[in-house]
C-alpha cells in the first residue's frame, strides 16, 4: 500500500471516530459537540439565546478546549518543524488517543440516563474536545484533499456541485463519499455503543485512533 493510500486510510478512520465523539457530545454530555465545531458554535448560539434544554458553558467549555488543542497541535508543529514527518504524527496520535482514553477512564460508570457531577460532565468534555482540537491542527498540516475528518458541509457540497448532474467529473468521489458513510456509521455505532454507557465508546475510539496514526507513520 502507498504511503499515501495509507494516509486516507488513517484519515478515514479517524472519520469515523469523530462520528462516535460525537455520539457521545451530543447525547452523552448534555447536548453540545465536541468534535464538530461548526455545530458546536450554532449550539452556543442557540443557548445564549436562552433556548431550553441546552447550555452555554458547556459549549464555551467544548469550543475553548478545542481551540486549546488546536494550539498545541501548532505548536508541536513549530517544535517538531526540523523533525522527519513520521514523528509529527506519532507524537500527536499519541496524545490524542491517550486524551480520549483518559476521558473514558473518566467516564466511567456514567451513563447517558444518569446525571453525572458537572465536574466529570465537564472534564469529559474538555478532554475530547481537546483531543479533536490537536488532531484537527495535524490534519490541516497534513493537508489532504476532502479530509477535515471533523466536518462534511464542504464534503457534501463538492460531492453535488462537482457531480455528473451539475456538469461536472465526480472527482475523489471515493474517499468523498467513504467520509460520508464512516462519518454516519461512527454516530451510529457511538449510539449502540453507549447502551453500556460511556467509557465504551470512548475506549473504542480511543483504540480506532492510536491504530490509524501508527498506520500511517508506518509510511514515513
Amino acid at each position: 500500500m502507498s504511503a499515501e493510500r495509507r494516509l486516507l486510510v488513517t484519515l478515514l478512520v479517524l472519520t469515523f471516530v469523530t462520528g462516535i465523539v460525537d455520539a457521545v457530545s451530543f447525547l452523552g454530555l448534555g447536548h453540545v459537540f465536541t468534535a464538530n465545531m461548526t455545530g458546536n458554535v450554532v449550539l452556543l448560539g442557540f443557548a445564549l439565546a436562552g433556548a431550553t434544554g441546552l447550555s452555554a458553558a458547556r459549549s464555551m467549555l467544548s469550543l475553548l478546549a478545542f481551540l486549546a488543542g488546536a494550539v498545541l497541535g501548532g505548536r508541536l508543529g513549530l517544535v517538531m518543524n526540523s523533525s522527519p514527518r513520521r514523528r509529527r504524527i506519532l507524537a500527536a496520535g499519541t496524545v490524542e488517543a491517550l486524551l480520549l482514553f483518559v476521558s473514558a477512564a473518566v467516564s466511567v460508570g456514567i451513563h447517558p440516563a444518569a446525571d453525572p457531577s458537572p465536574a466529570v460532565l465537564h472534564a469529559v468534555i474538555a478532554l475530547t474536545a481537546f483531543a479533536m482540537g490537536l488532531r484537527s491542527a495535524t490534519v490541516r498540516w497534513l493537508a489532504v484533499p476532502d479530509m477535515t475528518t471533523t466536518v462534511l458541509t464542504q464534503v457534501l457540497a463538492a460531492l453535488a456541485a462537482e457531480s455528473v448532474l451539475a456538469g461536472g467529473t465526480n472527482p475523489r468521489f471515493g474517499r468523498r463519499g467513504a467520509a460520508v458513510v464512516l462519518m454516519l456509521a461512527g454516530a451510529a455505532l457511538g449510539v449502540l455503543l453507549m447502551r453500556h454507557g460511556l467509557t465504551l465508546p470512548l475506549a473504542v475510539g480511543s483504540v480506532c485512533t492510536l491504530a490509524a496514526w501508527i498506520h500511517a507513520a508506518r509510511t514515513e
